[in-house]
């Protein structure tokens, strides 16, 4: 397995990440972290994948049933190509820049998702080799989220459904995941998993518990 780009130090996190199943909570939480890094005097910013430039745009649509194929299903492999192309952008154009002037960078989602989805099977190691060049996160934090639970929460909010987000499919990513995560962790990378199904107030409580001994700053979080 071709390993990821390892760019940090170990004694600061300045490229934050939030991982889950859709419905997990990862983007509410966020925004909830950048808001509370501000609150306490740290420069942040709050950011997401598929990112809000070009090819995330793209992507997006093609998420919600844009620019389908009549009578087929757009393949995996074109998806894992697009994903691999908007993060490369992503941290050229928004990530690299913002940690450039210092700010803390909160994402949601980064390559473990890619990994997640698109990485499973025969196709890992391509994936893993399209996402080589991407910056590897300071820390990333994993909200833990049953299918079936993530599934009722994106009812309940309304949400138009997406292409990968039938029980099914999110089974199947939720064992990706859990492969992923295990393969990045004993690769050395720093990644924390959380129960995702706590209240929102405590697992942002959680989430400021992880972070703050991370962040290398003489400012206290808590």
């Amino acid at each position: 397995m071709t390993k990821l780009d390892d760019s940090t130090t170990r004694d600061s996190a300045r490229l934050i990440v939030l991982e889950g199943l859709d419905g997990a909570g990862t983007t509410t939480q966020t925004k909830r972290l950048v808001e509370h890094l501000r609150t306490k005097g740290r420069a942040a910013h709050a950011t997401r994948e598929p990112s809000d430039g070009p090819i995330g745009k793209l992507l997006r649509e093609m998420l919600t049933g844009g620019h389908a194929i009549p009578n087929a299903a757009i393949s995996q492999s074109t998806f894992g190509l697009l994903f691999a192309a908007d993060r490369l952008d992503h941290i050229q154009r928004e990530v690299d820049p913002q940690l450039a002037q210092g700010a803390i960078v909160v994402s949601d989602r980064w390559y473990h998702s890619s990994l997640a989805y698109q990485g499973t099977g025969a196709d890992r190691d391509w994936i893993t080799q399209l996402n080589a060049r991407a910056r590897r996160p300071d820390l990333t934090i994993f909200l833990s989220v049953r299918p079936e639970v993530a599934a009722q929460r994106r009812v309940a909010a309304g949400r138009v459904q997406e292409l990968f987000e039938d029980l099914r499919m999110q089974e199947e990513v939720a064992a990706g995941y859990k492969a992923t995560l295990a393969e990045l962790a004993a690769a050395g990378e720093r990644i924390e998993t959380l129960d995702g199904e706590a209240t929102p107030d405590q697992v942002f409580a959680a989430i400021v518990a992880l972070v703050t001994p991370h962040l290398g700053a003489s400012v206290a979080l808590s």
